[in-house]
């Protein structure tokens, strides 16, 4: 084992904490992530997962074997005592593993285009939790990827990391402008549906089969006027309270699980 860190002073343990922070994320380039299954997931992934603190004497077994894969990946462990993990960590939860990697990429240009695609779209959501419970919903629902644009929020956040279960290693996730996001669907001919809450169309009452896009908006603006443009389908959901929209994120797996339904063994 290499030298025990144990001074939460220690410039590389500084260096490692501002990670929490959105502005030390977009400076060094890297994204910190909590979890044990959040970590395996990404390392399965394949993201590339530069150090890893580690506090052995708060490894569970399941940590001690991500451990060991950790080491086979060639990825730098560092070990440290308790509470120097602690200020690294985000929020309370104490896993006895942390770990800093690059963020995947997130080029539009580089999602691939094959049969049957359902692709989400999400214009400034700004809520981290909404986003990782939007991948959670995706990953789950075989959606082929997800697209954010104007984002109002730190996509890898450790909030959206961390509300995704890990999934938003697992669907690739784009960024770029909303003109950039529909021009590409346009191209490669997607049907898009807008969800308003002044639309007319029931959201079972359109046909998510084939190239299907479902575009969310923010719960406090909704959608932008570029996605009230031509060839663009607006729907809504029956609201039958007093309430006019639903948080997000159930919105989104309610949209899922109907393409699922409609789409049924594709």
């Amino acid at each position: 084992m290499t030298e025990l860190i144990t001074s939460r002073n220690n410039p590389r343990i500084k260096t490692a904490a501002k990670l929490r922070e959105r502005r030390g994320r977009r400076e060094q380039q890297r994204i910190i992530i909590d979890g044990i299954r959040e970590i395996g997931r990404a390392l399965d992934a394949g993201v590339n997962i530069l150090e890893t603190f580690i506090c052995e004497s708060g490894l569970s077994e399941e940590g001690q074997s991500l451990e060991r894969c950790l080491a086979e990946s060639g990825c730098e462990l560092v070990f440290v005592n308790q509470s120097v993990l602690e200020k690294i960590a985000f929020g309370d939860r104490f896993d006895g593993i942390v770990a800093i990697a690059e963020p995947p990429n997130s080029d539009l240009n580089s999602l691939a285009i094959h049969n049957q695609m359902l692709v989400a779209v999400l214009e400034n959501v700004e809520k981290p939790g909404n986003v990782g419970a939007i991948l959670r919903s995706a990953d789950a629902a075989g959606v082929s990827a997800v697209i954010v644009t104007d984002a109002g929020t730190d996509l890898y956040n450790p909030n959206s990391i961390r509300a995704s279960a890990g999934t938003i290693f697992s669907i690739p996730l784009l960024t770029c402008s909303c003109d950039e996001a529909l021009a590409w669907l346009r191209q490669a001919d997607f049907q898009i549906y807008a969800t308003h809450v002044d639309a007319v169309v029931d959201y079972t009452k359109v046909n998510y089969c084939g190239h299907s896009a479902v575009v969310l908006g923010s719960e406090a603006e909704g959608l932008s006027s570029v996605w009230r443009g031509e060839g663009i389908i607006p729907i809504s959901l029956p609201m039958r309270g007093i309430g006019d929209s639903l948080n997000v994120s159930v919105t989104a797996a309610i949209l899922f699980y109907e393409a699922i339904r409609q789409r049924g063994d594709e």
